[in-house]
């Protein structure tokens, strides 16, 4: 397995200082870095038609909330991608068994639809990334009807045929073969049988797969994928994931994208340990979901204590450059956050700030920002956006496809927007620090010994800016809490600090000539699950 070096502030600081280079020979900023993303159900987002469907041109119309392209403001969320949830052709509400990936989902509007929504986001700086589903199509798509019907069909070896039940489980014990409605034979889908597998074995169903995303990437100007359930795509030698082959075929594939659109940025879902993410790099796909990062927040913020934190991101960071891989709390298969939480704002409010202050590019579910509800079933992870406390919550004129959750009168938009003190602008104010602070966006996790295990400590480093976060997980005060480091933390010296969330200002740090910080006491109390993100400013 290919490893990324890390290199060292410190060493980057003391021994190569980076002389000053004309503009002109500046490489242009990657859009990655410090940037967050935000997962969107066009379904659940905003209805323009009174229909009780959300719609391209409803999202269109909100664009502004998740970035208005003004740098000045701070009133959107600054987001600077989209994921969507699929939007081609599909007989469900999910959109994950296509008939046609070449049109747009009928409820969700036309292809034209979707270019101008294309225009409108890059007008605001948001980048497009579009759900790409290769492991498996519809059972209503054309090509798989054919092959039921007819055994002599060019479309037949698209699709895995046994003509007896080979009785096989798949990777989470289910059934996995499934009896045709035809004739006495049995098709392969890994998922459900509505959503029969695709056979990557016959070169013709790769080369549709490049087509696809070829007309995605140039004919609709879709700025990149996430791809779901890419541990899924080849089975090989009685092995259902994870095989040799899945991983030549997303080489393939990424490759074919890159001569396509050099810029574009892919992402998979490979849910599962880090151990089982990182075959999955360093040429194949730009980066993937940390599903362990995820649990490590989650842990913390439930147990009140650190122990866990931080070995997951360590060991990502180790492995890693920081924009290849992407830490977030939930998403659309995944009870929400409060839910989780028991209805805990609080410990919501932690679980987003060691989001947002962690390394790698993170992605927000729609909704988390404003504390939304929802359990399984799946329909109830994916409910309409709540915009404001009147009618429909402010999804929609009409009768919205599935009912809101109860919360919608408190957990919205408007009853947000203007509190200080919400979760939703708590989301803004961290993710425009994200933006403006190089050491949140891009720097170096450099984890910080506490004496309370219910303190989580870490610096945030890059090219001599420094940020440092202390969060009290647990549920009371706690008192004399000491900060201590490994050697070469930061270069020697006298450190002033600002608080940039507000709140008390926390006295100044010492840096030893060693680089270490020892005993440091940066407030003589620390409240109940609270948060400090700590600008620190050498006054050497």
């Amino acid at each position: 397995m290919h490893r990324f070096a890390v290199v060292s502030l410190y060493a980057a600081l003391v021994v190569a200082p980076v002389a000053a280079q004309p503009t002109s020979a500046s490489p242009a900023p990657d859009w990655k870095n410090g940037a967050v993303c935000y997962e969107i159900f066009v379904r659940s987002f905003f209805d323009s038609d009174a229909d009780g469907v959300g719609d391209l041109n409803g999202l269109i119309q909100k664009l502004d909330y998740i970035n208005d392209g003004s740098p000045s403001t701070q009133r959107d969320l600054g987001a600077r991608c989209i994921w969507l949830m699929p939007v081609a052709e599909s007989p469900s509400y999910h959109g994950y068994d296509a008939t046609n990936y070449y049109r747009v989902e009928r409820d969700y509007g036309t292809n034209d639809d979707f270019k101008r929504l294309v225009a409108e986001a890059h007008r605001r700086g948001i980048r497009v990334l579009v759900d790409m589903v290769l492991n498996h199509a519809s059972s209503e798509h054309p090509f798989f009807k054919e092959a039921l019907l007819n055994p002599s069909s060019p479309y037949r070896d698209w699709f895995r045929w046994s003509a007896t039940n080979p009785n096989e489980k798949g990777p989470w014990g289910q059934e996995v073969w499934h009896r045709s409605p035809k004739r006495e034979e049995f098709y392969y889908g890994v998922f459900w049988s509505g959503m029969p597998d695709l056979n990557y074995a016959n070169p013709a169903v790769r080369e549709e797969a490049n087509r696809i995303a070829r007309f995605w990437l140039e004919e609709m100007g879709a700025d990149g994928f996430r791809l779901d359930a890419i541990p899924y795509l080849i089975e090989e030698n009685g092995r259902l994931s994870h095989t040799p082959g899945t991983h030549a075929l997303l080489r393939d594939y990424a490759a074919s994208i890159r001569r396509v659109a050099p810029t574009a940025f892919t992402i998979g879902e490979v849910w599962d340990s880090t151990g089982a993410m990182l075959p999955y790099y360093p040429d194949q796909l730009d980066a993937h979901f940390a599903f362990a990062v995820s649990d490590a927040i989650f842990e913390a913020v439930k147990t009140g204590s650190m122990k866990n934190l931080f070995p997951s991101v360590l060991r990502l960071q180790r492995e890693l450059p920081a924009n290849r891989w992407s830490p977030f709390l939930r998403n659309h298969d995944q009870t929400r956050t409060l839910t989780e939480l028991g209805g805990d704002i609080n410990r919501a409010r932690l679980a987003v700030t060691l989001l947002l202050t962690f390394p790698g590019l993170p992605f927000i579910y729609y909704g988390e920002e404003i504390g939304m509800t929802g359990n399984k079933p799946d329909e109830r992870l994916r409910t309409p956006m709540h915009w404001s406390r009147g009618p429909g919550a402010g999804f929609t004129r009409g009768a919205a496809w599935e009912p809101l959750q109860t919360d919608s009168l408190t957990a919205n938009v408007e009853a947000q927007d203007a509190d200080t003190s919400s979760l939703l602008n708590l989301h803004r104010r961290l993710i425009h620090l994200r933006t403006s602070h190089s050491a949140l966006g891009t720097g170096e996790l450099v984890p910080i010994a506490a004496n309370n295990d219910a303190v989580a400590a870490y610096l945030r480093r890059e090219r001599g800016r420094a940020v440092l976060v202390i969060i009290n997980l647990g549920a009371t005060p706690i008192s004399g809490v000491t900060l201590s480091s490994d050697a070469r933390a930061l270069p020697a010296g006298r450190y002033t600090v600002k608080n940039l969330l507000g709140g008390p200002e926390a006295a100044g740090v010492q840096v030893r000539s060693d680089g270490r910080i020892r005993n440091y006491v940066p407030l003589r109390t620390l409240g109940p699950m609270q948060s400090h993100v700590l600008e620190l400013s050498s006054g050497r």
